[in-house]
């Protein structure tokens, strides 16, 4: 009863006011649109076409220049530096003097050792000379001894008197053999003197340092009036580049990488005094000695390079690129795709659960906030871009990332949305 009379009322309300009641339908109509009407999106799905093209592999690293032989010279013998006759980036040739430490206290001991050499060759020539009068008187005494001992024979000389004679001849047979060693000690004298002779004077060309090889200066530690002590250790003086056309870079690779870095492999380099030229070598020799800095395990990859220009100098930083792998003319996709995971409300039903074992792509379908999940295989994957063997085919679009579509302030947005992820290793 109490609904047809509120059914009658309203029937009568419409019945006198019948622009009321429109306008009123109107609105009601207009708000349950609002209400029932869908959202527009925020973002979109940026994608790209799949197509051929190359996919190459690397390792990145830094490293440093190096000549490929580098030579320190330093100083043997103590003294003061007198002159220098070299400068940084100068030429030299094997064999230059480089620089030269006072020589004064050296050329006395050259000349005290001649002395020595002159005093000892004197007491062979005496020694000599007393061994020939010794060998004269022994040669006499014997003659004397054999005399008396024929008289002594026939009772014309005593017992006494030979005893006499016996007694001068061992006296000269001793005189003999002290002669003979007084020679032997000045022929060990005269070698002993002769040996510090050649020891002195080897110090006194010491010092002149000389250069070992030719080469370029690339580093010099001294000046004129520097003291140098060669006590203890040898002191370096200058360092030379022997041969700088022919260069290498210590590379240091982390230990993750280095198990895809071979000998002979093509490396690419930049170095920040050319940056917008590459710079190629290739692989030497990879170290087995590991360095560890801050828990970070690297290896040192010895690179290769040409320098025929000269413009790679000793010392740069070089920014390195190793080629592992590298296929033309292959299907590929940009390594973002595989990454790449739609927000949870654009999923099938059957992709809620990704299985992390297999590598997968979104490819844009119909709709394009409906992504399609595909199972792919892959083959070399490089930093930008992933062969695709199996899964998708070319002129398919595979989706990279989201993007936002609101326009804060009259400034276009360009921020990655949805999720990361993905599995880029087959």
């Amino acid at each position: 009863m109490a609904i047809s009379d509120l059914s009658s009322g309203l029937v009568e309300f419409v019945k006198r006011r019948k622009k009321t009641s429109i306008i009123l339908a109107l609105a009601a109509a207009l708000i349950l649109f609002f209400i029932l009407k869908p959202s527009t999106p925020t973002y979109e799905y940026v994608s790209e076409v799949v197509g051929k093209g190359e996919v190459v592999s690397k390792v990145t690293a830094s490293g440093k220049l190096r000549a490929l032989n580098t030579i320190k010279v330093g100083a043997e013998v103590s003294g003061q530096i007198t002159n220098v006759y070299v400068d940084f980036n100068s030429p030299v040739r094997a064999g230059q003097v480089l620089a030269e430490i006072d020589p004064t206290r050296f050329r006395a001991r050259v000349q005290q050792v001649q002395a020595q050499v002159s005093l000892a060759q004197a007491a062979l020539l005496q020694a000599e000379a007393n061994a020939t009068r010794a060998s004269t008187d022994l040669t006499i005494q014997q003659r004397e001894f054999g005399r008396r001992q024929n008289l002594e024979a026939g009772g014309f000389v005593s017992k006494a008197g030979l005893d006499g004679a016996a007694s001068s001849l061992a006296a000269a047979r001793a005189a003999v053999k002290t002669t003979n060693a007084q020679i032997a000690s000045a022929r060990a004298q005269i070698s002993q003197a002769t040996a510090e002779m050649a020891s002195a004077q080897l110090d006194l060309r010491r010092t002149k340092i000389i250069a070992p090889s030719g080469g370029v200066i690339i580093n010099k530690l001294v000046e004129p009036g520097t003291t140098v002590a060669a006590s203890f250790q040898t002191p370096n003086l200058f360092e030379i580049a022997a041969d700088t056309t022919q260069m290498q870079v210590e590379a240091s690779v982390d230990e993750a990488d280095i198990g895809q870095i071979k000998t002979d492999q093509e490396v690419r380099f930049t170095v920040d005094a050319y940056p917008d030229q590459a710079f190629k070598a290739s692989v030497r020799q990879i170290r087995k000695a590991a360095t560890e800095t801050q828990n970070v395990v690297t290896y040192l990859v010895i690179l290769d390079v040409p320098n025929l220009d000269g413009k790679l100098l000793p010392g740069m930083t070089a920014n390195v690129e190793i080629v592992t792998g590298e296929k033309a003319n292959v299907l590929r996709v940009p390594t973002a795709a595989l990454r790449f995971r739609p927000r949870k409300a654009d999923r099938e039903e059957d992709d809620k659960v990704p299985n992390p074992k297999q590598v997968t792509v979104y490819v844009v379908g119909t709709d394009p906030y409906r992504p399609q999940r595909r199972v792919i295989e892959t083959g070399l994957i490089g930093e930008d871009h992933a062969e695709i063997t199996k899964g998708v085919k070319a002129g398919e679009k595979v989706v990279l990332r989201a993007k936002s579509t609101v326009v804060p302030d009259g400034i276009e947005p360009d921020n990655d949305e949805g999720e990361g992820g993905g599995h880029p290793t087959t």
